[in-house]
Parts: structure tokens; C-alpha cells; sequence
């Protein structure tokens, strides 16, 4: 399978990024997943993400990345990279403030790329040693680059820069069922006009051998008004290794 560029870079990102976190105090951990079929139809799919933080103080500086790519019979079906920032103060405990921007780009969506970035505040709800569970919310700017759609008839629709005011919310949800196998459960929506994204990402890792786990994770992200000529859901479930760093 052909490698392109974007997943490229966060494979690059994921063998410096344990060197780059024993210098600077980073902590993270780098996943990668791949599947394959043969037969009738000969199928591709390759993902790979990359986590990092660094706590200091009442600030906590979080960094993400994730590209996905897929073939069927020789054809790509999946070209997708994602990047985001979030910046953390914390007030109490539990209360904090943050400031969050992100970068979509897929080839296979409505959106040719999004990107948002605001800021606003989030609550620790569980802040257990097994369970813990915060929720945030934040206004913002969000910019969707819009894809040339062919209606019936033929009428072409061009493609369009439409920035406008969004709100982002989110709940992050983790529980420890013993030292070796944790559960996740990632929600977020983000409105805007144009249309309102929702994404949910449940994983269960386990641990392997050391800093090795392996990791079963289900995504599915949904847009209520995707343009004409594309779906409105995507699901993704994959079987991956992760590998963690600086802890």
C-alpha cells in the first residue's frame, strides 16, 4: 500500500516523538492499526495517531494528530488528517479554563477541510484514580472550505470558504477496570451553521508487554447536513498497537 504524504508526516512524528518527550518532559503514547483483505476484494486500511502532554504547574499543554488511509482493489478510499492544540489552566481541582484550535482535511468527505478554535471552560466530574470523567464548552470560530457539488440536472454548486460562530462541547469519560485494561469514551459536537459535527471515540486497551498495549477502538463521526452526494455517517473500527512514552 502507497503511503501518502500526510500520514507520512505522523508516522515520522510517532518514531521522534518518545526522544523528543525524554527532553522535554513530554507524555504520550503513539498507536498504529492496519487491516487487510484478499479475495473478491482487495482491501487496505492503515491509521496511526500520536497523543502528547505536558503538565506544569496549574497549566497542561495536550497535542493530537491522526491519519487514516485506506485502498480497495488499488483505488484510495480513505485520505484523512487530523490536528489539534488545547491549552489548560487550572482554577480548582476540578474547574479549569482552555483554549482549543483544530485542522481537519479529508478527501472523501463534503468538507475538502475545517478547522476551529476558541476557548471556554471545563468541569472534572470524576476525578477518581480508577474513574475519571471531565466535561467542556467553548464558543468559537469554525471555517469549513466546502467541496464543488454536481446536482441532478446538471447544476454545479462551487465549492466556498463559509466561516462562522460554533460551539464546541465535549465529554471525556475513562475508567481502569485494573492496572492492565482501561476503558475510554471520547464525545464531542461541534455546532456551527453550516452543519454540526458529532464524533464519538470508545476504545479498551490492554496492556502487553511494558510500554506495548494493544487497543480495540470503534469511532464514528456524524455531520446532520452533509452537502449533496455524501454520507452523513462514517464509522471506523480498527484493532491497533500502542506504544507509550515519558511516564
Amino acid at each position: 500500500m502507497r503511503l501518502p504524504l500526510l500520514p507520512a508526516i505522523v508516522a515520522f512524528a510517532l518514531i521522534a516523538a518518545p526522544a523528543m518527550a525524554q527532553e522535554a518532559q513530554w507524555t504520550g503514547e503513539g498507536s498504529f492499526g492496519a487491516g487487510f483483505t484478499t479475495g473478491n476484494t482487495d482491501t487496505s486500511d492503515l491509521g496511526l495517531g500520536l497523543e502528547l502532554a505536558r503538565e506544569q504547574g496549574q497549566w497542561t499543554v495536550t497535542l493530537e494528530a491522526a491519519a487514516e488511509f485506506a485502498e480497495t482493489n488499488g483505488a484510495q478510499t480513505k485520505n484523512r488528517m487530523f490536528v489539534a492544540g488545547q491549552i489548560d489552566r487550572d482554577f480548582s481541582d476540578r474547574l479549569y479554563g482552555f483554549g482549543r484550535a483544530s485542522y481537519e482535511r479529508d478527501e472523501f468527505s463534503g468538507f475538502e477541510s475545517r478547522a476551529f478554535a476558541g476557548a471556554g471552560v471545563g468541569y472534572r466530574i470524576l476525578t477518581g484514580e480508577q474513574t475519571t470523567w471531565a466535561v467542556e464548552a467553548a464558543p468559537g470560530i469554525k471555517l469549513d472550505e466546502v467541496r464543488q457539488v454536481v446536482l441532478p440536472g446538471p447544476v454545479i454548486v462551487p465549492a466556498s470558504s463559509e466561516a462562522s460562530f460554533s460551539v464546541i462541547a465535549a465529554s471525556r469519560f475513562a475508567h481502569a477496570f485494573n492496572d492492565n485494561v482501561r476503558l475510554t469514551n471520547d464525545t464531542s459536537v461541534t455546532y456551527a451553521e453550516t452543519s454540526t459535527q458529532i464524533e464519538n471515540q470508545f476504545a479498551v486497551t490492554a496492556a502487553l508487554s511494558g510500554a506495548l498495549s494493544a487497543r480495540f477502538s470503534v469511532g464514528v463521526r456524524h455531520d446532520t447536513d452533509p452537502p449533496f452526494g455524501f454520507e452523513a455517517t462514517d464509522t471506523a473500527t480498527r484493532v491497533s498497537l500502542v506504544y507509550a512514552f515519558g511516564r
